[in-house]
């Protein structure tokens, strides 16, 4: 019934945001998840990665056939492309046969299993179309952030952000002198995060096929819970990031075309006008809130995809401040915004108790006064950035502080006691 529920509300969701693109006259999630069946897909690496997610619950015989059935439908789909003379402009050229099997897997569970096989394998391909709605969800939450916010409230932010030392011009000039090999890298890092999520996913769901159930808590159900809250935050909170409020990606709109050379001037901040196009979504930033969940859930990994969590971690947050995509107060916001997150799915899958809800609750009230101090506080902010500045940190770390606390405490209440073994007595 709980998967039901999901399935149902999710379809109604996609239907609502389906409604909305088609009133500023463009497609939204379904049709553009629909056009992906046969025109080139933009997501191809998303939908092979979509497609691994679904084969958690498949037998390795059956992981094979389907791949191959994959690649197979791409091959043929790029012949068909060549002896048409269509030449793919934009997307990429294969993920049509990933999209196929996850729908061909969804009909064999209709027509062909009964029972829990049924509602293993329909679970699977569920949560590869989840991957995959997300994906397309965002893209139309971020086409409404854009026509339905014309203000934005980078000069606040920016203002605050000098408590913090103006983390996103300094990562800038750091980037800049790093060269080509350090862009790249950092681009590769902070365009492949949903596929890097899928990787993490897979260590964690491994034993579904042979176990026939999923776990009660894994990185997924944290990744589409971000993905659906966080872009409500950027209805409230609209900001497109310094490279575009102060930098040269913002063309006339920008207010100065100075990032990352010098920081912003202390002036009075108010909200500014900015184009219909661009996304508003910087506050909180959800690249550092779904590396932060990458990072969480691999720490019960083995020491090879520890190491690539940290890693991942740090270049995404080297990415967004580097790139100019972010403020430092946006990867504050991210980080407490994950926390409480986490703390939230873990209490539902545990049940709630006094102090899951007191850690959700302390992280929600963290969360609103940070949002809150840069609206209303962001000048003193800037006038007194050593006391500020570390009072911002303090409120993160404690969120972490807290947050790792509780959990501890959660698993040392849950781990099995083993009862000595006896011994035998000396004659």
């Amino acid at each position: 019934m709980l998967w039901t529920a999901t399935a149902v509300v999710a379809l109604g969701f996609l239907v609502a945001l389906e409604i909305a693109a088609r009133h500023y006259g463009l497609p939204g999630p379904i049709a553009n998840q629909a056009k992906e069946v046969v025109v080139a897909p933009k997501s191809g690496f998303l939908l092979y990665a979509s497609m691994a997610l679904m084969m958690v619950v498949l037998t390795w015989k059956q992981r094979f056939i389907a791949t191959g059935v994959a690649i197979g439908i791409d091959l043929v789909f790029l012949l068909v492309r060549w002896v048409a003379g269509i030449e793919v402009t934009e997307g990429h050229p294969f993920g049509n046969g990933a999209l196929w099997v996850i729908l061909g897997c969804a009909v064999i569970a209709v027509t062909h299993r009964t029972g829990r096989e049924r509602v293993l394998l329909l679970k699977g391909v569920g949560l590869g179309l989840l991957l995959v709605a997300g994906r397309k969800t965002g893209d139309t939450w971020l086409l409404i952030t854009s026509k339905t916010r014309p203000m934005v409230l980078d000069q606040y932010v920016a203002t605050a952000d000098h408590a913090l030392g103006n983390p996103s011009w300094v990562a800038g000039r750091i980037v800049e002198a790093g060269g080509p090999v350090v862009n790249h890298i950092l681009h590769f890092v902070y365009g492949q995060l949903a596929v890097a999520a899928v990787i993490f996913a897979l260590y964690q769901l491994r034993h579904v096929a042979a176990e026939r159930r999923f776990p009660s808590h894994h990185l997924v159900r944290t990744f589409l819970v971000i993905g659906l809250l966080g872009p409500g935050i950027y209805m409230i909170y609209p900001v497109v990031g310094p490279i575009l409020a102060y930098g040269p990606d913002g063309g006339h709109w920008a207010l100065a075309d100075i990032w990352p050379g010098t920081p912003p001037p202390l002036n009075p901040p108010h909200s500014m006008p900015f184009d219909e196009i661009t996304p508003r979504n910087c506050m909180p930033s959800l690249h550092t809130a779904w590396a932060t969940a990458i990072f969480i859930h691999s720490r019960k990994g083995p020491r090879l995809l520890r190491f690539a969590g940290t890693f991942w971690l740090i270049a995404t947050l080297g990415a967004t401040l580097g790139f100019g995509y972010h403020y430092g107060a946006d990867l504050v916001a991210g980080v407490v915004f994950t926390l409480t997150i986490e703390a939230a799915l873990r209490s539902l899958e545990r049940g709630w108790d006094r102090s899951g809800t007191q850690l959700v609750a302390y992280g929600a009230t963290v969360f609103a006064l940070l949002l809150a101090s840069y609206r209303y506080l962001p000048t003193e902010m800037a006038r007194y950035p050593w006391v500020f500045g570390p009072l911002l940190i303090l409120a993160m770390v404690s969120v972490i502080y807290c947050y790792v606390r509780t959990i501890r405490r959660w698993e040392r209440k849950e781990a099995p006691v083993l009862e000595p073994e006896p011994q035998l007595e000396r004659v």
